[in-house]
């Protein structure tokens, strides 16, 4: 072949690796497009979507749910320290035994408000478990003396709280005596008449007509807990 047949196939053979190389730096560009390229991925800064701030934690009802904790009850209400069950009282006298050690002096008087019954709670000290009668009475009569103790309230609610003792043999202090208010539900008022003969008793006023009630005792400290249907 003869030699300007060389020079000229590779003058085009160097033509052509060229234009290749053009291309190849053109579609190869930072986040441009051109001839055969596109947007290099390798090369592209990350997105970052922000996030949208959101409102107050809602409950089920879809208002905003409340951000301060509620306010715990006084301790010196019933309801706040005595725990809820469910009641189911009726009219008819209730009643416990005491246990054998039993020598308790009544220390205090509570009253709380529940949704379906207010709350007496007797709060006692010394030994054993306390037993107790309450039922509903025409008249509060003072015991030993038969005298008629006044009462607010329509209905006598009577409570006897057996296996008691005298201060002076259990060594504890007695409840001095004033009369407690009602929480304003079916309770108007507790009335305390002190240890005799071994029963304590005191008179719980009861607006209108007899409600339904239950008693019960609790330890840890020992308590005798009357509720009274609203």
């Amino acid at each position: 072949m003869h030699p300007s047949s060389h020079r000229r196939r590779a003058a085009g053979t160097c033509a052509l690796l060229a234009l290749g190389a053009l291309l190849a730096a053109c579609g190869d560009g930072e986040g441009t497009s051109g001839y055969g390229g596109g947007v290099s991925t390798a090369d592209a800064s990350p997105t970052t979507t922000a996030a949208t701030p959101t409102a107050s934690a809602t409950d089920d009802a879809g208002t905003a749910a409340p951000t301060d904790t509620p306010d715990e009850p006084s301790p010196d209400a019933a309801s706040a320290t005595e725990p809820v069950t469910p009641f189911a009282g009726g009219t008819a006298l209730d009643e416990g035994e005491p246990s054998a050690d039993a020598m308790l002096t009544v220390t205090g008087i509570r009253v709380g408000a529940h949704e379906e019954y207010d709350r007496v709670v007797f709060d006692l000290d010394g030994t054993g478990t306390p037993g107790y009668r309450v039922q509903y009475v025409e008249e509060a009569v003072e015991p030993g003396s038969g005298e008629t103790v006044d009462v607010a309230g329509d209905a006598v609610l009577q409570v006897e709280i057996t296996g008691s003792a005298m201060p002076t043999d259990s060594g504890v202090t007695e409840y001095g005596g004033d009369p407690v208010a009602g929480p304003g539900g079916s309770i108007e008022q507790v009335v305390y008449r002190f240890v005799f003969e071994g029963t304590t008793t005191a008179f719980v006023g009861v607006d209108g007509e007899p409600r339904p009630f239950q008693a019960f005792t609790l330890e840890d400290p020992v308590r005798l807990v009357v509720d009274v249907g609203n």
